[in-house]
């Protein structure tokens, strides 16, 4: 039987998230730890990865609520979602960033390429619209997490394409939302689908862009797909992305946009 995914209990007096962290890309951030080849996730959560009150996400539906794993579950609709980096992340960084709630929104969706998050492109513009809409909430936006790029690996036009994507990307992202500073932290992949993969990890390792940081994914352990992180990997991404940020990013300029 497959886990049933627990639904968050809406708490209208909770505050809304001051520090907000766009999470995009596709399977490996939407999560795909505990979930068997079966298409069952078996609703394991590791310590690290425990919901907490300070920790919210923008639903589907554009409203915050308590996060909990699977951050994805109704936003990666075509997969069943497992564990991902997000909620981990969450927890490390939300002891160092005080007392102010943590706002998450998930954005990934899996088997996606990197021209499909082309500005115009549907993922593209939602990943736009969810962002505007978590900047309602008067928060600031961090940082956005990306990791993306397994499905860009097949093709050797799709690879050596994939610098230069990831550039633009960046900056439409920045253009659109008004925060030319706006913090990426990108993870280079650990795995992919053809036989590209380290023209990929190349691309994502030279971009060399203003608050642009790297975590790099390869030695986490994979699942017998050789494609997505195990659960305990996701995990330690988290903590490898937050300690990115809390080194690299946190020092950054406010991330107020104007179109809040």
């Amino acid at each position: 039987m497959e886990t049933d995914i627990p639904v968050p209990e809406q708490d209208q007096s909770s505050p809304t998230p001051k520090h907000i962290f766009i999470l995009s890309g596709q399977s490996n951030m939407a999560g795909r730890g505990g979930v068997s080849k079966h298409h069952h996730w078996d609703g394991v959560v590791p310590l690290d990865c425990q919901p907490h009150p300070s920790i919210l996400r923008l639903s589907s539906k554009l409203k915050w609520e308590q996060a909990r794993e699977p951050l994805h579950y109704d936003i990666d609709t075509r997969k069943i979602c497992g564990v991902g980096p997000g909620m981990s992340f969450a927890n490390a960084v939300r002891e160092q960033l005080g007392s102010d709630c943590v706002g998450l929104v998930p954005c990934a969706v899996g088997g996606t390429a990197i021209k499909e998050w082309a500005r115009g492109q549907h993922l593209y513009e939602s990943m736009l619209k969810r962002t505007k809409e978590s900047l309602k909430s008067k928060g600031e936006i961090k940082a956005v997490l990306w990791y993306q790029g397994e499905s860009d690996t097949s093709s050797q036009h799709d690879a050596e394409a994939y610098k230069g994507n990831m550039e633009r990307l960046i900056h439409n992202v920045r253009e659109d939302l008004g925060l030319p500073s706006l913090p990426v932290i990108q993870v280079a992949i650990a795995s992919g689908d053809g036989r590209y993969m380290e023209k990929v990890r190349e691309a994502q390792m030279g971009i060399n862009l203003p608050n642009v940081v790297c975590v790099d994914a390869k030695g986490l352990t994979l699942k017998e797909d050789h494609l997505h992180l195990t659960t305990e990997a996701q995990a330690k991404l988290g903590h490898m992305l937050a300690d990115a940020f809390l080194i690299h990013c946190n020092a950054a300029p406010s991330q107020s946009s104007s179109l809040a």
